[in-house]
């Protein structure tokens, strides 16, 4: 570990020079208003050049190079119509990006960071906004440095890694300074605010609760998925330019014919359909009490197979009280809670220590002696302690903890490890206490404290049970301790022995992990994942933070520490898993809403692509247009995304993306939409004996009205008709079919067509839709796609 420099500060104004008692409300509000809140000022980029942003990228470029196509080939309307393309597919990436930083902006406002502070000669938790230069600041283990202090008393250790890169933690006392963002890995202190907001020595970069979208491993598989269609669809391409130029059409057929063939190939709406399904999935979780800390969050939890719960507030209600004290001879109760108060933070944020302290204050013992210093609970010791002076000036110290930790620095006693052991087989979490001379210290009681489980616990186990993740429970606790509520809970199973972690332990061997250390967690986990397994895992305090991000899902639970909630992907706003339940299923919920898009965009660009080149050897000519096809996406790709609120079931089983099973489904359905694409187009020119320009128009409303009947019949998996449709899902389809039908039938932007052909297109897609309907279910049984 090395030292921190002790860095000059500031001097503070006349009016926040600190009282013991810190400073008074009216003073911290005079400060609040003169200086304003402790925040960071908005340095987001500005509307109009994000906005601009939009017109720069992949498929904006395509569009931007078919304008400049068309406008070279003289032909503006078609240009217009591309532009207009343009336009909506740029506001409709802002507005869409607009909603789901919205959502995003409002789920951090829900996990601001608080913090212990004296005011008015009490300590008191507050938003870490309303922190002024001055403030009496509480640091304690896995707090976050909410603002910029020197330590007054105490000593803790500060990981400073993410504002100055310095690997290693820092011990830090009496006159340091650090800075806002800094993690407290050890240790308890008070601090003096100097500094707040953007006067803060790193500014911006001592956010701590980050909430930028990531690409999650679902949408990495679904791009990888249409990554191999372009490929194919490049194929493709090349081909009919080939033949194309073999037959000697004129450039100016063979432009507008690849073109027209590139941009069938374009997924235009499909990065925007993502954001919105896990922005909705997201703001539906956070109406449960689920706060997601970046999007992609929401799909992953579909993922995971196994679940390392934790138990207090979790599967147990985190009402810690004191239930029994059993002193030692020659000591009474109110002594051992008195002293075992002295050894108890006082101002945090520790249920235990509450517990105790309160106990005592009901019990008081008189000849308690007076605390000189304290070192708070550190859970690699398993221990917290304090030195006292007793009333003759004699120094005694006082330690509290688990009975294990406890008796190695006490006087072994017989009779105490008997008593320990009857009182964690009732249930209870055991703590013992010792105190004396430092060298010499004596058992002098234990104290029992119960947190009775959840009365719906064992429910929402065997919910997930149903739902294929096993559950496992991993806690600090004694092994008889745990496994009691274990089984009050319907965890059924043995307790995994005291020791070493074996290396390929199976989630399926053990239901019970007790006694297990924060590293002990993070090495689970890897465990866990080595076996094959997506673990979600539950933690709160700082030292679960690698756990939590080693496991594919981290989840913090209410009580969580605020490094454990910047380290999860999941924070919890009640206690229990009931968020935990809810985040499975809407994850399930948004994986099949993206799953039902992206099969219906693998069909389409694969039926579209090919229905181009059989036009071409049917006709010679190109059976679909520039125009026709920026009218597709907007009908099409752009409406379809209404499939991101539609009802679906979850999944049965833990989602996972199985790429050529994906593609290999797509490919089966987009040819059966090139059967019936084949035979409408046949039928429009040997029998109805269109010319190329009425063929196009009926190429068109085809492609349309067929995807319709796709979209509908993948939209469940097994069955052969799914849940009721949502109503913007029903909504945009018959829009879709009524701006295709009424261009047809008027004639605008393609040549019209009798209402009477466009009504039989409409029955023959509705006997497509039956046809495909019964097809799918045995292909996706076949492929495992459910």
């Amino acid at each position: 570990m090395t030292a921190v420099a002790t860095i000059p500060l500031p001097n503070l104004p006349a009016t926040n020079t600190t009282a013991p008692a810190g400073l008074t409300s009216d003073a911290a509000a005079e400060c609040l208003r003169k200086d304003g809140p402790n925040a960071m000022p908005d340095t987001s980029v500005h509307p109009f050049r994000n906005a601009l942003a939009k017109f720069w990228a992949p498929v904006p470029w395509l569009l931007e190079a078919s304008i400049v196509l068309q406008v070279v080939l003289h032909k503006h309307v078609e240009a217009s119509v591309i532009g207009g393309l343009l336009v909506f597919n740029a506001a409709l990436a802002y507005f869409q990006e607009g909603r789901a930083q919205a959502t995003l902006t409002a789920l951090k406002s829900r996990l601001a960071l608080n913090a212990s502070v004296r005011r008015d000669g009490a300590w008191k938790t507050i938003p870490a906004t309303e922190l002024v230069c001055g403030d009496l600041l509480k640091l304690s283990l896995g707090g976050v440095v909410a603002a910029d202090v020197r330590l007054l008393d105490g000593s803790v250790l500060l990981d400073q890694s993410m504002l100055t890169g310095e690997s290693l933690p820092t011990e830090a006392g009496a006159g340091v300074a650090t800075f806002a963002g800094a993690l407290v890995r050890r240790g308890e202190a008070t601090a003096q605010v100097t500094a707040t907001g953007g006067r803060t020595k790193f500014g911006r970069t001592a956010e701590l609760v980050q909430t930028a979208h990531v690409v999650s491993s679902q949408q990495k598989a679904v791009l990888r998925i249409v990554r191999n269609l372009a490929i194919f669809n490049g194929v493709v391409i090349l081909l009919m330019g080939a033949y194309a130029f073999h037959h000697s059409l004129s450039w100016s057929e063979i432009i507008p014919l690849l073109l027209t063939a590139v941009l069938a190939a374009i997924p235009v709406a499909l990065p925007a359909t993502f954001t919105l399904a896990t922005a909705l999935g997201a703001r539906t979780l956070a109406k449960v009490g689920v706060l997601p800390t970046r999007l992609s969050a929401v799909d992953e939890a579909a993922t995971i197979d196994v679940l390392c719960s934790d138990k207090t507030g979790t599967l147990t209600r985190n009402e810690l009280s004191v239930t029994n004290v059993m002193p030692m001879p020659g000591f009474d109760e109110s002594h051992v809670l008195g002293m075992a108060a002295l050894a108890s933070s006082d101002g945090g944020q520790d249920s235990v220590d509450d517990a105790i302290r309160g106990a005592s204050a009901h019990k008081p013992a008189s000849d308690l002696p007076k605390r000189n210093t304290f070192l708070p609970f550190d859970p690699a010791r398993k221990t917290s302690e304090a030195t006292a002076t007793g009333a003759k000036g004699d120094v005694q110290r006082i330690v509290k903890g688990a009975f294990t930790a406890v008796s190695t620095l006490a006087a072994q006693s017989p009779a105490a490890e008997g008593m320990a052991n009857d009182l964690e087989k009732q249930g209870f979490r055991v703590l013992a206490v010792a105190a004396g001379a430092p060298s010499s210290l004596q058992l002098i009681g234990f104290i029992a404290l119960s947190d009775p489980p959840r009365e719906d616990s064992s429910s929402l186990i065997s919910e997930l049970k149903t739902l294929g993740v096993r559950t496992v429970m991993v806690t600090g606790d004694a092994p008889a301790t745990a496994a009691i509520v274990a089984r009050a809970v319907g965890l059924q199973g043995a307790t995994c022995p005291q020791g070493s972690m074996p290396s390929n332990v199976k989630p399926q061997d053990f239901s019970v992990f007790a006694s297990v250390l924060p590293e002990g967690k993070y090495d689970l986990v890897k465990a866990f994942q080595k076996n094959g397994h997506t673990v979600g895992m539950c933690g709160d305090g700082a030292n679960d933070a690698p756990a939590l991000r080693q496991a594919q899902i981290g989840i913090a639970v209410s009580t969580a520490t605020d490094v454990a909630k910047s380290a999860a992907g999941v924070v919890l706003t009640e206690p229990g898993l009931g968020g935990i339940v809810a985040a499975v299923k809407e994850g399930r919920i948004t994986f099949q809403r993206i799953l039902s898009y992206t099969l219906r965009s693998t069909t389409g660009k694969i039926s579209q692509i090919l229905l181009l080149a059989i036009g071409l050897l049917m006709t010679g000519h190109a059976v679909l247009t520039p125009t026709l096809m920026v009218i597709l996406m907007i009908t099409g790709d752009f409406l379809a995304m209404s499939l991101t609120t539609d009802r679906v079931r979850p999944s049965e089983a833990p989602n996972s993306w199985q790429i050529s099973k994906i593609t290999i489904a797509g490919v089966i359905l987009g040819t059966c939409a090139l059967v019936f694409y084949t035979i409408i187009l046949t039928i429009g020119k040997f029998k109805l004996r269109l010319d190329l320009d009425a063929l196009r128009t009926l190429s068109i409303v085809a492609i349309v009205f067929g995807s319709q009947a796709v979209t509908y019949a993948i939209r469940e998996r097994r069955h052969f008709w799914g849940l009721r449709p949502t109503f913007w899902l029903m909504g945009s389809s018959i829009l879709d079919v009524l701006i295709i039908s009424t261009l047809a039938v008027r004639g605008v932007v393609m040549t019209a067509l009798p209402i009477s052909v466009i009504a039989c297109e409409l029955g023959a897609a509705m006997i497509f839709w039956l046809i495909l309907s019964s097809i799918k279910i045995p292909i996706f049984a076949r492929l495992n796609i459910s």
